[in-house]
């Protein structure tokens, strides 16, 4: 995949569109925010939201008091709106711009949410580079929501790669082990549903 070529797509995405012209739109994650809870991580855990876009998940997660949140996405224009978005709550985070397969983490992370990143890595290249990158990244959790087999197969445009419980499991089955999978319909601001797989996972110890 051309990398600029996705990033101008996102780009022109969020310059274009009002969240409510956007399918993935939540108005509160609410299966991430259960799952987080699950983890009882401390107040000063490194979380980072991979692909966060314009999500609120970031709002939430300050107003719970975490300290140390990063929001990864290939949109400036995205984040931007995140920033503007947040006002004077916005210095409390960390901003990265950046293509999730090209990704150079500075330090590992006690959780790794990504809801709807991962299945847009259709090619193996990708998937591969994803994987390597969490695996190394991680020292926690991760959550990871993508289209289920039930679920669409392109969103804005492009391509996805869906998955099931099994499937998800196999794919992280090197770095991690699941701790546990759910089936959610998300509505969409167009009232349509979207079958999702939401996966929980926990870093393995090496031996």
């Amino acid at each position: 995949m051309d990398l600029s070529k996705n990033k101008n797509h996102w780009d022109i995405v969020y310059e274009t569109k009002s969240p409510d012209q956007v399918s993935w739109t939540q108005e509160k994650p609410e299966i991430s925010l259960d799952f987080i809870a699950s983890f009882d991580l401390k107040k000063d855990a490194k979380i980072i939201d991979i692909g966060g876009g314009e999500s609120h998940l970031v709002d939430i997660l300050i107003d719970k008091g975490y300290q140390d949140i990063t929001v990864l996405d290939i949109s400036a224009n995205a984040l931007e709106k995140t920033k503007k978005r947040l006002g004077k709550k916005s210095e409390k985070v960390k901003f990265i711009v950046t293509d999730i397969t090209k990704f150079e983490p500075e330090f590992q992370y006690d959780l790794w949410h990504d809801r709807a990143t991962f299945h847009f890595l259709t090619e193996e290249e990708q998937i591969s580079s994803y994987l390597n990158i969490a695996g190394k990244s991680i020292k926690g959790f991760m959550v990871l929501g993508t289209f289920s087999k039930n679920g669409p197969t392109k969103c804005s445009g492009l391509e996805i790669k869906q998955y099931d419980e099994e499937s998800m499991e196999k794919q992280f089955a090197n770095h991690f082990e699941k701790i546990q999978c759910i089936s959610s319909d998300h509505t969409t601001p167009f009232d349509t549903i979207q079958n999702f797989t939401f996966c929980s996972f926990k870093k393995k110890i090496p031996y």
